[in-house]
């Protein structure tokens, strides 16, 4: 199994499926671990995040880390902690923010990858993409009601709110998420990242 995860990051790294839809070109951006036990699976990397590589390499990603009450060095440390965005490409900017991920890019990778790290306890689902994806037709009608009822995806699933800048009034209009969701969050990360 160990030796599936090496030559499939390659194969994702040279992947150019969505090429001609990328208007500013493929760059796959991903982080996997044989051994990791925490999955973050966001929407598509965005403008930063794509020039760097390194994903969540913005204020979402700080906001992300401070929600999680983890350091960046656990945080890239793929041992720990694998990164699996809905879309790998940035998708470029749309009218109100960045584009929706790219449809052919979890149907080709998610499964392969997942099924490389078998030892993955706890998946953050962090926006309606990631829901959508993962929980299919039991995702609530809405990310807040998704969020909400939170702990009918435990122990496999926590859906979380995007943390990007843009989302400020949702947290402002949704207190409960830091007083009830936020404390159990870093109680299973904390938890799940030490074993």
């Amino acid at each position: 199994m160990a030796d599936l995860l090496r030559p499939l990051l390659i194969e994702i790294a040279a992947c150019r499926q969505c090429a001609a839809h990328l208007p500013h070109g493929p760059r796959p951006v991903v982080q996997a671990g044989r051994h990791a036990r925490l999955l973050i699976v966001g929407q598509a990397p965005g403008r930063r995040v794509h020039d760097t590589g390194i994903p969540w390499n913005d204020p979402s990603g700080n906001r992300l880390r401070d929600w999680l009450g983890m350091p960046p060095d656990i945080f890239y440390d793929a041992t720990r902690v694998a990164i699996m965005p809905t879309a790998f490409c940035y998708p470029g900017k749309g009218k109100s923010g960045d584009l929706p991920p790219r449809p052919e890019c979890a149907p080709l990778w998610h499964d392969r990858v997942l099924a490389a790290m078998p030892d993955v306890r706890l998946t953050l689902l962090v926006g309606r993409h990631a829901q959508e994806r993962f929980l299919q037709h039991n995702a609530r009608a809405t990310l807040t009601e998704t969020v909400a009822t939170w702990r009918d995806y435990l122990p496999q699933y926590l859906p979380l709110p995007h943390p990007s800048p843009r989302n400020q009034s949702w947290w402002k209009s949704n207190p409960w998420f830091e007083t009830d969701v936020l404390p159990v969050l870093r109680e299973r990360v904390k938890s799940i990242i030490a074993s």
